[in-house]
């Protein structure tokens, strides 16, 4: 791996390692995030698809990338709200524990990964330390019946946003479309989730006022060029001539320690000396087990 590659690979890193954290210091609810989001990751695809002269893909790929966008935005509408359950600090381990289960169960049963008994065995292994890796760090010292019951709430809604961040990657895969090509069609999906959302809530709950009109929702714009610098050096570092897939996608998961770091520190989100120890311990094991689901 030479430097270059590095640096490009850890690019997800920085992106979504900060993302949750500006997005939850700006402040506003879950639907102003996904508006400026969803628009800022728009703004950053077409800006980049001027530069490269990147045209959008045609027929069912066009479609099937849009899908994908709409597969992205709706899962982290939950994961926003997720945030105003437990923080970030404690909601980001959590999916990407889940996200890192999916993309292997995926692999494993759709793509043929894993193929040898012994494979499977090192694999599963590892899924399970992930699992316990994501629990140790949402564990609370001093949890009460409130705090254990919003823990178990964003648990659930977590796992149902899987459902949304596994569409987002299996969709382009159905297209047979690279993911340089997929760019800019999922934003569009992801913006049209954001609109419609915004528009139903406006509808429903006449005691806001339209989040598209709210100026926090365009602040958010800012998280959507951290979401889409990420992904876009993701794509690049998964290339075959850069780091490749397996690589890739395991230095795109360091995000998560960034992530929940600085969520505590910057959000203010506290824990006790002895929650500190566990989470690190718990982050550690969630990397060093993904690591284990690439070389198998």
């Amino acid at each position: 791996m030479n430097g270059i590659a590095l640096l490009i690979g850890l690019g997800p890193l920085i992106g979504w390692g900060f993302f949750p954290t500006i997005a939850s210091k700006i402040g506003g609810r879950p639907v102003n995030q996904i508006i400026g989001t969803t628009f800022g990751s728009f703004i950053f695809a077409l800006i980049l698809a001027l530069i490269e002269g990147t045209h959008l893909p045609s027929g069912a790929a066009l479609w099937w990338s849009i899908l994908s966008g709409i597969c992205w935005a709706s899962a982290q509408v939950i994961t926003f709200y997720s945030f105003t359950l437990i923080g970030s600090s404690r909601a980001m381990p959590i999916t990407t524990a889940f996200q890192l289960l999916g993309a292997s169960l995926w692999g494993v049963f759709a793509l043929g990964d894993w193929p040898t008994k012994t494979d499977k065995i090192i694999g599963f292994v590892a899924l399970i330390l992930i699992v316990i890796g994501a629990w140790m760090t949402s564990w609370d010292e001093h949890k009460d019946a409130e705090s254990s019951s919003k823990l178990k709430k964003a648990v659930i809604v977590l796992l149902i946003g899987e459902i949304g961040y596994w569409g987002y990657s299996a969709a382009p895969q159905a297209a047979h479309i690279s993911g340089m090509q997929a760019f800019l069609p999922q934003t569009i999906g992801m913006c049209i989730v954001a609109i419609v959302y915004a528009i139903f809530l406006g509808i429903k709950d006449k005691n806001h006022k339209m989040a598209l009109a709210e100026s926090v929702s365009y602040k958010h714009i800012i998280s959507g060029f951290f979401f889409a610098f990420a992904a876009l050096t993701y794509l690049i570092s998964a290339q075959p001539n850069m780091n490749g897939l397996a690589t890739g996608f395991l230095l795109s998961q360091t995000s998560v320690v960034l992530a929940t770091l600085t969520g505590i520190w910057m959000l203010h989100q506290t824990k006790t000396r002895k929650e500190m120890i566990i989470t690190v311990l718990g982050l550690a094991l969630i990397v060093g087990a993904a690591a284990m689901t690439v070389i198998v």
